[in-house]
């Protein structure tokens, strides 16, 4: 029996900041993603960073988008990328890296995912990989030939996870403790396999450990819930809260902000942006 994880007890984690705060004292989350035509992606999981309490937020993103993110939320820092190079003094000023959302599987994808992940690596930066941030690792032997990795949260779906392992979605779904566990063991650092009853699993030899959450809904079958759990993570990376502790926060938070939201508006037409008021509650108990 997987044992589930208890939000009232993760909840006590959530002290209150000191009256002398200043956003410095908060980490600086850098969003890389959002390919042509996939900028929503990148703009859901900036914006689920600065709602969930990050100091700083950046978005590093296709040209092309650039004007509307600064339109939509001016709290955003927004660099557009021409160039993989002009990730670097960005990655090396952020906290955490957050790769992947909408990052699509083009060539730009391709230079800017190896850039960034290599600078990012090679820094010690906090990492949060998700969406075609795993589409790109599964295809990119040399990443994997680098070993384990213990400062990032890995946040697939099922398919990813199948991707990962060079398995089928089903074999993943068939024992999904075993895959969570495989891929924990290859790459290191914490790993969510999202999906009915979510799993984590983090830690080494005799303490590494799986865990299920309670909470979630049909409803969060929708696009953008996965850039927001990333978000999440990554600003709870951010805050100071260890590689562990920040993806069994962020997993229940956003699943249990999506409970809420359902309970007042229903589980049909619910949308990721829905979760933020949620999300902004629960995280100031």
């Amino acid at each position: 029996m997987i044992p589930l994880l208890d939000w009232d007890m993760l909840m006590t984690l959530l002290a209150p900041r000191e009256r002398g705060s200043h956003k410095g004292d908060f980490g600086h989350v850098l969003v890389v993603g959002g390919d042509e035509g996939f900028g929503g992606a990148a703009l859901l999981a900036a914006e689920a960073a600065a709602r969930c309490g990050a100091g700083l937020t950046s978005v590093a993103t296709h040209p092309s988008h650039a004007p509307a993110f600064l339109a939509h939320r001016p709290e955003l820092m927004v660099k557009p990328i021409t160039d993989p190079a002009l990730l670097a003094p960005l990655i090396a000023r952020a906290t955490v890296v957050v790769l992947g959302p909408g990052l699509g599987q083009s060539n730009w994808s391709h230079t800017c995912f190896a850039a960034a992940l290599s600078q990012a690596r090679s820094e010690q930066k906090a990492i949060v990989l998700d969406a075609d941030g795993l589409n790109l690792l599964s295809q990119d032997i040399s990443q994997e030939s680098q070993g384990p990795y213990g400062k990032w949260i890995l946040t697939p779906h099922p398919a990813e996870a199948g991707r990962l392992l060079g398995i089928s979605t089903a074999e993943v779904q068939a024992n999904r403790e075993a895959a969570i566990r495989q891929l924990q063991l290859r790459f290191g650092g914490a790993v969510v396999l999202k999906g009915q009853g979510s799993l984590v699993c983090a830690g080494q030899g005799p303490r590494l450990r799986v865990e299920q959450c309670q909470h979630g809904n049909p409803g969060m079958a929708s696009g953008g819930m996965g850039d927001v759990l990333s978000g999440v993570c990554g600003a709870l990376l951010a805050q100071g809260f260890d590689i562990a502790t920040s993806a069994r926060l962020a997993m229940c938070a956003h699943s249990k902000a999506a409970d809420q939201a359902a309970a007042e508006r229903g589980e049909r037409g619910l949308l990721a942006s829905d979760l933020f008021p949620y999300l902004r509650r629960l995280l100031n108990p």
